[in-house]
């Protein structure tokens, strides 16, 4: 395998394992991990982690590749600004889906505002399309960051390390989304950016 293909792989692979679908996720477990509920039960966190995974990561993600099927289009195809306001769609629609049921089911508020916070950079990100190409990707390592700063402030921990890990992950995937060509530099920074605003206003507001 020559150098060039080695490094396509290794940013598709990036690509892949940092989806912007697990974002939710990954804010549950740092809350997990940095506040007060730390101390909630294992079994209690796992289904919450298990519920959320289901409803922001599989069934959109499984959705989606439904619809792209359907179309016969290639994910390098999906990801033309004009084909992607379907997958926004259908991804908002799953995180409303996902903060009802844990309302429903009277889960911490705190929880599910942060499933509303990613929520609230999918539907930015979707009116950014409109007009302009921007990566969700690096808007939900993004919002990750944003999420630890919030959590820093309120349950008075220190992120640093945790948000210069952050800062590096963020690196490497824009690097790996201008490998693929599907972003341009502006696109990236300019998703990062909009994650961790988004993401920060989301969490303060609700």
């Amino acid at each position: 395998m020559t150098r060039e293909k080695s490094i396509i792989l290794t940013a598709k692979v990036i690509s892949l394992v940092f989806k912007p679908f697990y974002l939710p996720v990954m804010g549950l477990i740092a809350l997990f991990l940095f506040s007060y509920m730390s101390l909630l039960p294992w079994g209690y966190k796992f289904q919450v982690l298990l519920m959320v995974y289901l409803l922001t990561g599989v069934l959109p993600r499984l959705l989606i590749h439904l619809y792209r099927r359907y179309q016969g289009w290639t994910l390098i195809q999906l990801g033309n600004k004009e084909r992607r306001m379907v997958p926004y769609v259908i991804s908002i629609l799953c995180y409303f889906l996902c903060i009802y049921l844990m309302d429903h089911l009277h889960i911490p508020h705190f929880m599910s505002n942060i499933v509303g916070a990613a929520l609230f950079i999918q539907i930015v990100c979707a009116l950014i399309n409109v007009w302009w190409k921007i990566s969700t990707h690096t808007a939900a390592i993004g919002g990750v960051a944003g999420a630890l700063f919030v959590f820093g402030e309120f349950f008075n921990f220190n992120p640093v390390w945790w948000l210069c890990f952050v800062f590096v992950l963020a690196g490497v995937l824009g690097t790996s989304r201008m490998i693929l060509r599907q972003h341009s530099l502006a696109q990236v920074v300019a998703g990062f950016f909009v994650g961790i605003g988004c993401s920060i206003l989301g969490l303060l507001s609700l």
